[in-house]
């Protein structure tokens, strides 16, 4: 894993990174009320407990920089720049909302303003698509990064792998963060994977890897803005491990009974929010009067807002014939930031000719490694001893003692996975 080399967070963006966090549980919270009180006419997911990874990694971006959101990264749209009345009429499908009420969940987005690609149901296919968005930005000299997250569960899909190894291949500026919940609806991590940290996976592609503690937002924060200046340094794409633990259930309609009480009472005392304002009151940094403030601040948005969706009409009858099929031409110009004459023959030209030494030449003296050929007349080397999630040496020696994690938790978490 990477070694991360960032300076301090300031205390203006210590209070930002609270407030959003707040306003993103705030703004939930809200929506749940309304399913309860069957006006969210679609699926509503919660990010609670997973606040602090949205809200984290998109504020290390800046405004020319793209997201993808999925499911339960309201905290992102947030931090972008959208309203939570936007968010409180798309899911209401209310005429007022950004997809004019067609859409009941969270598909929006927007291309031209801030920045944002809808959501897409797929898991795993946005991460194409924002490799696109960076090679695309990369073609037109905007030197931007796109972000995109991912669940546990999603990380085994064919569109992950084929989306993070073109992004590698490419060097594409993406930062691709992973959401590791504990679970991919009813099925923990250690029933779905082999290995206990999905970024290990980065270096089969040649990319980066960070891994850090999801539950803490200005580690995912520094940890995100390390990664996006990787990114604009062309040393893209880089993936960061986010461990957490998704608080509810898949959606408002499951109970999650499937998950011990004893791992949600693990997680509970590690709430993001509660332990981040204990962290600030401590240093001085979250006042009282502080915190009244913001808190009245939110308040007074999300008032207003919902009041404003509440009060807004449905959408007209004769709109579901509307905006089905694309009519007339679609006019969207490419933004240059560059000139054209750089990547347009004879300056983008380049030799038609790929042979590279040590890219797929058969070399004798180089063979070495479990999975290698042997050379004729020659025994293949005998493999590494695997090691077991028990820590046991599948050859019977005892394994080799580790290094004592930097940030060792204070309690063990319970296991996932296999009972």
């Amino acid at each position: 894993m990477e070694t991360k080399t960032n300076p301090a967070v300031t205390r203006e963006q210590q209070l930002d990174l609270y407030r959003f966090m707040l306003l993103n549980r705030t703004v939930e919270d809200t929506m749940t009320n309304l399913f309860r009180q069957n006006k969210i006419v679609g699926g509503l997911y919660s990010s609670l407990g997973q606040e602090a990874i949205s809200v984290g990694t998109t504020y290390a971006l800046e405004k020319r920089d793209w997201i993808a959101p999925m499911i339960r990264n309201i905290g992102g749209l947030l931090v972008k720049g959208v309203r939570p009345r936007d968010i409180f009429t798309q899911h209401m499908a209310r005429y007022t909302s950004p997809t004019l009420g067609k859409d009941g969940t969270s598909h929006f987005g927007d291309l031209k303003n801030l920045h944002i690609v809808s959501p897409i149901s797929m898991l795993g296919d946005l991460i194409p698509v924002m490799t696109g968005v960076a090679m695309a930005g990369r073609y037109l000299g905007q030197k931007i990064v796109a972000l995109t997250w991912i669940g546990d569960g999603g990380t085994s899909t064919g569109a992950f792998h084929e989306g993070v190894n073109l992004a590698a291949q490419q060097r594409a500026a993406l930062v691709l963060v992973i959401e590791n919940n504990g679970w991919a609806y009813s099925t923990p991590v250690g029933r779905q994977v082999p290995i206990e940290h999905l970024a290990d996976r980065a270096k089969a592609y040649g990319c980066r890897a960070f891994i850090e503690d999801g539950n803490d937002v200005e580690a995912m924060f520094t940890t995100a803005r390390e990664a996006v200046r990787l990114c604009r340094a062309g040393e893209g794409p880089v993936i960061i491990e986010a461990k957490t633990m998704r608080m509810r259930g898949h959606a408002q309609h499951d109970p999650a009974e499937y998950v011990p009480k004893e791992m949600f009472e693990y997680w509970k005392r590690r709430d993001p929010i509660e332990t981040y304002e204990k962290r600030l009151a401590a240093a001085g940094v979250l006042t009282d009067k502080k915190k009244a403030e913001i808190l009245e601040g939110i308040r007074a948005v999300v008032q207003e807002d919902l009041a404003f969706a509440e009060n807004s009409p449905f959408p007209p009858p004769e709109l579901a014939e509307s905006a089905i099929y694309c009519e007339g031409p679609l006019l969207v110009e490419p933004q240059w930031e560059r000139p054209v004459a750089e990547v347009t023959p004879p300056r983008s030209s380049v030799k038609p000719e790929w042979r590279k030494a040590g890219r797929g030449e058969f070399q004798p003296d180089a063979v070495e490694g479990a999975g290698a050929v042997p050379r004729s007349g020659t025994a293949p080397a005998a493999p590494s001893p695997r090691v077991s999630g028990d820590g046991a040496r599948r050859d019977g020696a005892k394994p080799a003692a580790r290094a004592p994690s930097k940030r060792a938790a204070k309690s063990a978490p319970p296991v996932r996975g296999r009972k």
